[in-house]
């Protein structure tokens, strides 16, 4: 009973902890994002005339909402394309780093390095690095000549018109392929995710890789039998991070749709609209997915 009490007074100092960490983006969102969410929640269902300085709102039901899904040419597509887009991407980037997690897990020589080096991708996804990247003559000059010097030969391209011809899974190898040539976003988008599988990875006994040895298994079957189940809880973790981090970045055509209608053409009601339905969609698609992958996590004390 003792023994009990020392363990919920545990869970409880834990629980304490995690709340004072997040509790700067909770005050955060309530002093500065609530009125906004419900703000536009609003608008989506209003007709929004701008005035100087000021807007009025007119009550119009469900239209925005009709004409972002049955009027506008493009959103319906667009949502379709990210979304699909997203699904491929994410299940790439969770394989990348869990894998390359995997190697800096390893001891070898160089090994603090290497880490620095695959969380250099965590830098370069702030929004100055990229801006200079985007805009940096110096590099777009190195890719032309990289390009030109090449003669247009790719190994990539190659392999994909030979399995193009033979008609063999044509789709699945055009997605694989265009991961391996987008092998940069993949790499640049996964920094975080390695840190926390390699946190994982770092918290299971070494003694359990060795009982395991002693019986027998293999590696391959300590993958499987061992790691897995162990650090399941984190690919729960990593899912939910790779789909809300995928939805909001830069070079998201939803997103870049939104902004169009919204600040081009000042449609503040079909833009709320569109991006209510981007958000609902995304928010049942972490739902859905999320309670697939927990039926399959493993939870341990």
């Amino acid at each position: 009973m003792k023994k009990r009490k020392k363990y919920v007074g545990l869970q409880r100092r834990k629980a304490k902890a995690g709340y004072l960490f997040i509790s700067p983006f909770i005050i955060g969102f309530l002093v500065f994002m609530v009125k906004p969410f419900f703000q536009s929640l609003y608008m989506s269902f209003c007709n929004v005339s701008l005035g100087a300085g000021t807007f009025e709102t007119t009550m119009i039901g469900l239209e925005n909402y009709r004409q972002a899904l049955r009027v506008d040419p493009e959103f319906t597509r667009l949502l379709t394309e990210e979304i699909t887009r997203m699904m491929i991407y994410s299940v790439a980037i969770i394989v990348f780093s869990f894998f390359v997690s995997l190697i800096l897990n390893q001891k070898f020589h160089g090994r603090a390095l290497v880490r620095a080096i695959f969380f250099l991708p965590v830098i370069l996804s702030s929004g100055v690095v990229i801006g200079l990247e985007s805009n940096n003559q110096l590099m777009a000059n190195l890719a032309d000549t990289i390009e030109q010097t090449s003669a247009g030969v790719s190994v990539t391209a190659a392999l994909e018109s030979i399995l193009r011809t033979s008609g063999v899974g044509v789709r699945a190898f055009e997605t694989v392929f265009e991961i391996i040539d987008n092998i940069y976003d993949v790499a640049i988008s996964s920094g975080i995710q390695i840190i926390i599988f390699l946190s994982g990875l770092q918290t299971i006994p070494a003694s359990m890789y060795e009982a395991a040895q002693i019986e027998g298994c293999t590696s391959w079957e300590s993958l499987w039998k061992i790691t897995f189940p162990m650090i399941s809880s984190l690919f729960l973790v990593n899912w939910i991070y790779t789909i809300v981090d995928f939805s909001m970045r830069s070079d998201n055509e939803v997103i870049k749709k939104i902004q169009k209608v919204m600040i081009d053409q000042l449609y503040y009601g079909p833009a709320s609209a569109m991006s209510w339905l981007y958000f609902v969609l995304i928010l049942a698609f972490i739902g859905v997915t999320t309670l697939i992958i927990s039926r399959r996590v493993y939870y341990y004390d």
